[in-house]
């Protein structure tokens, strides 16, 4: 995401549901929207654009600065979301998807931002600088803009951060007991990463700044308080909480927790915001409405008279939203027909990119039959034929995609391993896969699949999001193929709104979706693989795979990080968990009157920069 941003979801996603991430996205550090990497790699800009409009994006070095100019005041600008928005804590495990961490991030406040080509960017506007001063402990000294308020009036302090840091941290606000089926008496937070090793948060200079101290080193503490999930108000939180106002510190987790519900069930037109836009209203799946904010203190005001982030979830409508003018950008997963409907529109400028999207299957090992035996998994995996997928959708408008190796890194960036390919999964060698199932004393291969034990496999259940053809494809093709080991497999969609619920609540066998992930590789690992991470949907466990990781994310060195994950991947991939896919094609479409927009293949996405887009001067 973000998580489904990866997100993914920011899912789900940015990474439930930016992460899908766009995010769940749905996933922290995430990863993501499912929502879950180093700044390697040419990013979104290594994509074909269709105009003149965006043919920077196609030189290396330029994902950042395509499409860019000055812009004149007026103009209504539409882009397409294409979930709804159920629950507005993008922090919160179901709430970490692409969509959410869009549209909160349009008025939201975060430390770093992703961009375009992967590398990330200091947000000035919040904070004039983040540095680390010391590596025993690791210190890092935040410096708050002084110019830096709320659009209530209240400025942005320390306090913003404690709060942040202490909802999020799995200690000062635990998630709820298992007897709370509601989930409505603690944090759920898509990740712990990074804040679980906060040892002090100081502030000084009347909270302007804040000195942070670091229990163990963590080499991704760039995402922190950002990337994907941005601030709420903490003076907030403490109002609607009954805590004393200005001390996060002192709130109890009750507190939290009843300030986490309230940010869940809210959207950003009832609280304080920050952003050049403020959201005027919010119509249930269908629209969102920005104006720009006469009390936002950044550098750059908005330019646009109105924002708008439609709901569009059946991505097929939006080539002729687009055409007819009803909206202005579109952002969809790409296939073939649309790419060439887009293509015979006038006046568009489009970019197809490859980013930190990845596309997976994932099985759920809460199943008692797929949990159990590694020889199912082995011989499921090895039988699926991931050249044929892309054959037959991604491959079909972009023949350039590859089968991907990895669960962290993808092709261009410096940690990049094939791990995956040596197995023989996603290989589709049927040979293979029946003796992995014969050797572990399997019966009926290859006609009705039954365990040592006797009983029967499955029949499995095979998950995507409503209206997505690719998925549906890449369902069927699975279908095929685990039927030649006896395996019986039953499709079913999910509704546009619900990923994140179907991962959080283990309600597949196995599904298929997109992490949206962070330029943050350590702190996406320790959300999505690590035991019992707010990514870890399928609740993988391997200790031997969790000391690597902790010690990836422990370590400052980029390269000797990647050695680490790339060593745990290994082991996960042979415990068959996941099976990634390809590096999932994006593809971005604007038309050429507005300026400023362009590709961004991380869990943030396009939206990242919404501040300064608007008409073409």
């Amino acid at each position: 995401m973000r998580a489904p941003s990866s997100a993914l979801t920011r899912a789900l996603t940015r990474a439930l549901t930016r992460a899908l991430t766009r995010a769940l996205t749905l996933a922290a550090g995430l990863a993501l929207v499912l929502t879950a990497c180093s700044s390697g790699g040419g990013g979104g800009g290594s994509g074909k654009s269709s105009s003149a409009g965006l043919t920077s994006c196609n030189t290396v070095g330029k994902a950042n600065t395509c499409n860019t100019a000055g812009t004149k005041s007026g103009g209504t600008f539409t882009y397409v979301l294409e979930k709804n928005i159920q629950q507005w804590n993008v922090q919160d495990v179901n709430g970490n998807t692409f969509e959410n961490g869009e549209a909160l991030e349009v008025v939201l406040p975060q430390v770093f931002v992703p961009q375009p080509d992967f590398t990330v960017v200091l947000n000035t506007d919040l904070v004039t600088s983040a540095t680390q001063t010391g590596t025993s402990p690791q210190t890092i000294v935040y410096k708050i803009n002084p110019k830096a308020t709320w659009n209530d009036g209240t400025p942005m302090t320390a306090d913003d951060f404690t709060y942040y840091w202490r909802t999020n941290n799995g200690k000062d606000c635990p998630p709820p007991p298992a007897s709370d089926s509601t989930q409505t008496h603690g944090c759920l937070p898509q990740s712990t990463a990074g804040y679980d090793r906060i040892k002090s948060l100081t502030p000084s200079d009347n909270g302007k700044t804040f000195t942070m101290v670091m229990s163990q080193p963590y080499s991704d503490w760039k995402s922190l308080f950002g990337a994907g999930y941005p601030l709420y108000p903490a003076h907030t939180a403490e109002k609607i909480s009954g805590a004393k106002a200005g001390d996060a510190t002192a709130m109890t987790a009750a507190q939290m927790a009843t300030a986490w519900q309230y940010f869940l069930k809210t959207p950003p037109t009832k609280y304080p915001t920050a952003g050049a836009y403020k959201m005027q209203q919010w119509v249930d799946n269908d629209h969102a409405t920005y104006v720009p904010d006469p009390k936002w203190t950044g550098a750059k005001k908005a330019t646009l008279q109105r924002l708008i982030f439609k709901v569009i979830s059946d991505a097929t409508q939006e080539p002729t939203a687009l055409k007819n003018n009803e909206v202005q950008a579109i952002y969809p997963q790409p296939e073939v027909d649309l790419v060439n409907q887009v293509k015979d529109i006038p006046g568009i400028t489009y970019t197809i990119g490859n980013g930190l999207t990845w596309e997976h299957f994932d099985l759920n090992l809460h199943d008692p039959v797929i949990g159990k035996y590694l020889a199912l998994r082995q011989a499921m995996f090895t039988a699926i034929n991931t050249k044929d997928i892309i054959a037959k959708t991604v491959g079909q408008f972009d023949p350039a995609v590859k089968p991907l190796g990895n669960h962290n890194f993808v092709p261009g960036q410096a940690g990049y391993k094939d791990v995956v390919s040596g197995t023989g999964q996603g290989s589709g060698d049927l040979t293979k896969a029946k003796a992995y199932l014969t050797a572990a004393k399997f019966t009926g291969v290859g006609t009705a699949l039954k365990t040592p034990d006797g009983k029967a496999v499955g029949p499995f259940n095979c998950r995507y999001t409503t209206g997505n053809q690719i998925r549906q494809s890449e369902c069927q093709i699975l279908q095929s193929n685990l039927a030649s080991l006896g395996i019986k497999i039953t499709i079913k969609p999910i509704g546009a709104a619900d990923l994140g619920t179907v991962l959080a609540g283990h309600q597949y066998d196995i599904i298929v979706f997109a992490w949206v992930a962070a330029p943050f590789p350590s702190s996406g690992a320790q959300q999505n693989w690590f035991t019992g991470g707010g990514g870890n949907y399928g609740g993988y466990s391997n200790k031997k795979a969790d000391a690597l990781i902790s010690q990836a994310v422990g370590e400052t060195d980029a390269t000797k990080s990647a050695a680490l994950l790339n060593q745990a991947d290994q082991l996960m991939v042979n415990d068959a968990y996941v099976l990634p896919l390809y590096q999932k094609p994006t593809f971005f479409a604007t038309q050429t009157r507005f300026v400023n927009m362009r590709n961004n293949s991380t869990n943030v996405g396009p939206a990242y920069n919404t501040g300064t887009w608007g008409l073409k001067k």
